[in-house]
């Protein structure tokens, strides 16, 4: 029974920080005020490097092809990365564990 309600409580831990993780995640209007080094209102790809993202990533977000991410591409490609998690990050918390039957 002790262990039981252990394992419920670091299941329910869990699921409260990956919550609290994606409640902290910056806004895509935030995100490219941060990295828009020149205050141009797009992040170019030199920009994009210097923010330590990776390089081959740039093209994923850069819908249009232009070589600049405006906050609706970055907009769109979070809702694209959200929606490709798996349950349990980020998505729903997972089931809590069955209890053995003894």
């Amino acid at each position: 029974m002790r262990r039981n309600l252990i394992a419920a409580a670091l299941a329910s831990i869990t699921a409260l920080a990956a919550g609290a993780a994606m409640a902290q995640m910056p806004a895509p209007a935030d995100i490219i005020k941060a990295w828009d080094k020149n205050a141009d209102g797009v992040v170019d790809k030199t920009e994009w490097v210097a923010a330590g993202r990776p390089e081959d990533r740039f093209a994923m977000v850069d819908v249009d092809k232009d070589g600049k991410i405006t906050t609706e591409e970055l907009t769109t490609a979070m809702a694209r990365m959200r929606a490709a998690r798996p349950q349990g990050e980020g998505g729903a918390p997972p089931a809590p564990p069955a209890e053995p039957k003894n």
